[in-house]
C-alpha cells in the first residue's frame, strides 16, 4: 500500500517547526539520516515507529501526520492507547525516544545486551513497555538505534576534541586519548561496544551498523594521517594502511584494559596510552630534521 505523499510534507513542516536541519531531526529521532531523506523522497514509506518517533520529537499527533480522521497538529486526539498515556506524563529531555536509547545503552554497558528486558527499559524510563513498543516495535529496532545513537554520540565527541588541536600530530593524540578507558564512562562506552561487537556478528542490521562506522572511523584517522604527511609531521605512509594498524591495536589494547582485574599485572590504561604513544612515534612521527 502506498503512503499517502502528504505524510512527507506534514513530516517536512515538523522538521522545519523544530528548526533542525534534516541530517540534526534524524538524529533526535534516532533515524539513519538516508532512511529519512529516501521517505521524504517518496521512494520509502516511513513505518509506524518512526512516525511515532517524529510525532513525540515534534510535539505532533501521530494521527495529524497520518492523515487519518481526527489527528490535529496540536495533538489534541493520540491515535493509540499507548501514544495517549504518554501525552499525560511530561516529556522527558529530548523526547522520549532518546530517552529510551540513552537507558537502553547504560542498561546494556552494566549488564549486557541479551541480560536487559524491555520491561527493564519501561522501568528506567518510568513507563510502560506498551510505550516501548510504540516507539521501537522489537528488540532489533531498539538496538539498531541504541548503535547509531552511540555512533552519532562518538562522532561528536572526535569532532569537538581535535576542534581546536595544533596540528594533525596533535589530532592523533586527542584522537587516542578519546579511546584510553580511563574514567567510569568511557569504561562504560567501551563495555557498550563490546557487547555490540558480539551482537554484530549474529546481525546483519547491526553488522552493517558496525561496518559503517568503523569505516566512518578509519577514514576519520586516515584523513588525519594524511593531512599530517601533507604538514610534515608524519612520514610518508599509506594514510589508509596505517588508520587500519592504528585503529586495530586500539581495539586490542582497549580490550586487554576491559578484561583486567584492578590491582593485577593486567594491562593499564597507562600502559595503553603508552603504547599507543610509542606506536605513533615509531611508525608514524617523521624524524627529527627530516
Amino acid at each position: 500500500m502506498q503512503q499517502d505523499p502528504d505524510v512527507a510534507d506534514r513530516v517536512r513542516k515538523v522538521i522545519a517547526d523544530a528548526g533542525a536541519t534534516q541530517r540534526e531531526f534524524a538524529r533526535r529521532i534516532v533515524m539513519d539520516p538516508s532512511k529519512l531523506s529516501r521517505s521524504l523522497g517518496g521512494t520509502r514509506r516511513f513505518t509506524a515507529a518512526e512516525l511515532a518517533r517524529i510525532a513525540d520529537t515534534g510535539g505532533v499527533d501521530a494521527g495529524w501526520l497520518l492523515g487519518t480522521q481526527g489527528g490535529t497538529q496540536d495533538g489534541t486526539q493520540s491515535v493509540t492507547p499507548a501514544a495517549r498515556r504518554e501525552r499525560t506524563v511530561a516529556a522527558p529531555e529530548g523526547g522520549r525516544p532518546l530517552q529510551i536509547v540513552r537507558e537502553t545503552v547504560r542498561l546494556v554497558a552494566e549488564r549486557g545486551f541479551h541480560a536487559v528486558r524491555v520491561a527493564d527499559i519501561a522501568e528506567a524510563c518510568a513507563t510502560s513497555t506498551a510505550a516501548i513498543h510504540y516507539h521501537f516495535p522489537g528488540r532489533d529496532d531498539l538496538l539498531e538505534a541504541a548503535v547509531r545513537w552511540c555512533m552519532d554520540e562518538d562522532t561528536a565527541r572526535r569532532a569537538a576534541r581535535i576542534a581546536d588541536a595544533a596540528d594533525a600530530a596533535d589530532e592523533l593524540r586527542q584522537l587516542i586519548e578519546l579511546q584510553i578507558p580511563r574514567t567510569p564512562q568511557q569504561r562504560w562506552q567501551w563495555s557498550v561496544w563490546l557487547d555490540l561487537w558480539a551482537e554484530a556478528a549474529r546481525s546483519t542490521a547491526v553488522g552493517r551498523l558496525h561496518a559503517d562506522y568503523y569505516r566512518q572511523w578509519r577514514s576519520t584517522v586516515a584523513d588525519v594521517i594524511r593531512r599530517g604527511v601533507d604538514q610534515g609531521v608524519f612520514r610518508l605512509v599509506d594514510p589508509q594502511s596505517a588508520a587500519l594498524r592504528l585503529t586495530a591495536l586500539i581495539d586490542g589494547l582497549a580490550t586487554q584494559v576491559l578484561a583486567a582485574t584492578p590491582g593485577t599485572d593486567g594491562t593499564t590504561p597507562g600502559d595503553m596510552h603508552e603504547a599507543l604513544l610509542v606506536y605513533v612515534e615509531s611508525t608514524l612521527a617523521a624524524p627529527p630534521n627530516a
